[in-house]
Parts: C-alpha cells; structure tokens; sequence
C-alpha cells in the first residue's frame, strides 16, 4: 500500500489542516437521524487536535444543485460534532467567502472549524475541471495542508476531493486508512469461506461488483430487488415485483460463470409478497417460483426475502469466515418486510472472521434495526466507493494521495 498517511506531513501543530469528511448524514425536521458517518470521522479529528493543529473540516450534504439551500445546511452537523469532540466547533456561514476566512484565521491551536456545505458552491461538483481548479484554489488559500478522509467520496472526481490534493501537501486519514485495510483483505486472499450478500433495488448497480467477485468468492447470496431479476432470468413469473428485463441476459451470463466456476449463486427460495408498495399492505409469503400464485396475482409485489431463505442466508453467512454484505434483503424502513435484512445482519453480528456492511443503505438498516457499530467486524462509511473498490475500478480521490 502506497497510501500517504498523516505521518508523511511531518509536524502539524501551528498550522492549519484542511481536512476533507463525509458528513453526508440524513436529516429529518433539521435533526441528523444517523451520526453515523459523524462518529466516524473523531479518529482523525482528536489526533489533529491532539497535535495542536488548527482543523479546518469541510463536507458536503445532499445534492443541493451548486447554490445555498437551507435545508443542506451543515450546521446541524456542527452541532452534533462539537458534542462528541467535546469541545466548541465554530461554523462557517460560507465556504470560501468572508466567514469562512474570518473563521480560520481567528482559531487557535487545537480549533475546529467547520465549513458550510462545499455543494453550495457550483466548482465543488462541477463536470468541467477548470471550475473545480477554481475553487480547489480558493480552498487551498484558506490552510497549508490537506487531511482527506471522506472515504464516501473517493471515487468522485471533485474539487475538495481531487484538485485541492494536487494543490496542498496531501495525505489520507485513519478512516480512509482503515476502510482501504478492510478492502485489501476482501480483495488479497481473503480467509475461506468467503460468502457475498448483494441486495437493494437493482441488478445493474451491482453488475461489476458480481463480475469482479465470481472468480473470488465461494457464495453469492441474492437478495433485494435485485432477485426478481434473477428470478425471472430462471423462467420464473415475478408479477408487479421490480424487474430489469434489459438485464436478463447479463445474469444468466453470471448463472452460467458461476456454474463453471464452481461458485454457488443462492437464490430466493420464498418471498414476502404484498399487495402494494405500502408499510399497511396486505402480504403473504409464496414460493420463489410461484410468486403470482398469491391472492394478489399479477399485481402483487416482492418486498423482502421470505423466511425460508433468511434462515438458509444466515446458516451460510455463518458457515463463512468472510463475509462482505451490500444492500438491504427488502423494504427494510417498513416493519412487515424488514425480517429478511435483519435475518442477515443478526447473522453477520455473528461471524467469526471479517464480517463487513458495505456503507449506504445496509448501514443505515442495521442502525435502523437496532444493531451497535461494535456489533460487525466493520461497518463502511462509503456505500458506493467500496463497490467500485471491489468492482477493480480506479478511484480518483485515493490515486491522488498515492494508492496504486
């Protein structure tokens, strides 16, 4: 691993480290729901603070379209950091406008200071690269280095991400340190049995990540709804239920390679159906192969695995010493379909080897249902940048600081 660390910067008290998060956290009514990503970034934060750096974080919230808004304000943010660090975050009203520079240049040795979400400026996301050079500039004037530890954002070729690391003296955190060691040891001979867990909505966000694993893993566990796509793929009827038809041929490719390979691809042997998309909807479980066969007939809908195939997920997920899952088994925000996806985080609680929840949706359901982080091996911060890692892909924001 050719990853710069912090140590690569040399001393950092009296000086003014720029350091980049992900504090993308979901918020209801102005109120954070998750903090998750929140506790995740204090590592690096008490160790700058620790050093007698002034830390100027910076993040970005939503996709508020490149213009103040409101309702992506971080200043809830700032809030809820101050009362994990235990000490005062000053907020920056700005990015790189008055407040923000008026902010940093009053702190002190061992400040925070948190910028307003850097998506409230069009050059943080921008498709063109001058503009994002323009504001990686007006970034880089406001400290002298540059921490990088959104590990949610690395596959993004973005101003705060990319251009301002080609600007400043650059390294990457401990969260992004930790997430990458966790990759490594999913992708480098990993310890066998190694058993993936793919769910959520679609087939063809997870396409690459299945041709990367099959000649990697021992069993590939499909949930979601992404299984009525393989459903159908078997010849199988799945009613109202999501379905990528222009997929079909894609998976019964991956059927097809898995065979060969020797790798078990488990499908659905029971699905929860219902009625309608709706947390009140009438349901009933049915065969895999038999899902209009319910008294909803064709109109009925998939919306989780059925208990059957839970309990087969979890004996297999416990048979395995690594385990990596992504997506949720089914509607998990509704309760009347959220069995299956709890099914297989109980049983990840559970693994003796590495167990890792692979970010996005999958972290946000094991919280929502009541698990502690301490619970899995590793619960990642960054839902789509760990599935670009796995599918082999190149991600900017870590070539940057020297990944290879």
């Amino acid at each position: 691993m050719t990853l710069r660390t912090i140590e690569s910067l040399g001393a950092l008290g009296g000086r003014t480290v720029l350091v980049r998060l992900d504090l993308n956290v979901p918020l209801k009514d102005g109120a954070i729901t998750d903090d998750g990503r929140v506790r995740a970034s204090l590592p690096t934060l008490n160790l700058l603070i620790n050093a007698g750096a002034r830390v100027v974080a910076m993040s970005h919230l939503g996709r508020p379209d490149g213009a103040p808004d409101p309702k992506y304000s971080l200043a809830p943010v700032a809030q809820r950091l101050s009362e994990l660090l235990g000490k005062p975050v000053t907020f920056a009203t700005d990015t790189v406008g008055d407040a923000a520079r008026e902010a940093v240049a009053a702190a002190s040795d061992g400040d925070v200071v948190l910028l307003e979400n850097l998506r409230f400026n069009a050059g943080e996301a921008s498709k063109d690269a001058d503009e994002r050079l323009a504001f990686a500039e007006r970034l880089a004037a406001l400290g002298d280095v540059l921490v990088s530890d959104g590990f949610g954002v690395v596959h993004r070729k973005q101003a705060s991400v990319y251009e301002l690391a080609t600007l400043l003296p650059s390294a990457a955190g401990t969260l992004i340190a930790a997430e990458l060691d966790v990759l490594d040891r999913l992708t480098e001979n990993p310890e066998r049995p190694y058993t993936v867990v793919l769910g959520g909505s679609k087939v063809s966000d997870k396409l690459g990540v299945i041709g990367h694993l099959l000649p990697r893993v021992d069993n590939l566990l499909i949930g979601g709804g992404m299984l009525f796509t393989f459903l159908a793929a078997q010849g199988h009827p799945v009613a109202s239920s999501l379905l990528e038809k222009d997929q079909i041929d894609t998976v019964l490719g991956y059927l097809k390679d898995a065979e060969e390979r020797g790798v078990r691809i488990v499908l659905p042997t029971d699905v929860v159906v219902a009625s309608g998309f709706s947390p009140a909807a009438e349901h009933e479980i049915a065969a895999a192969d038999a899902i209009e066969g319910t008294a909803f007939g064709a109109s009925g809908i998939g919306l989780d695995i059925g208990p059957d195939t839970a309990a087969r997920f979890a004996e297999i997920i416990a048979a395995s010493t690594t385990v990596f899952w992504n997506g949720p088994m089914g509607v998990f925000e509704f309760p009347a379909f959220a069995a299956g996806t709890k099914a297989v985080a109980q049983a990840l609680t559970g693994v003796s080897g590495l167990g890792v929840v692979g970010g996005g949706d999958s972290a946000a359901a094991v919280r929502a249902l009541g698990f502690s982080d301490d619970q899995f091996g590793h619960i990642s911060t960054g839902g789509g940048a760990s599935l670009e890692f796995l599918e082999g892909k190149k991600l900017p924001g870590l070539e940057v600081l020297g990944w290879q």
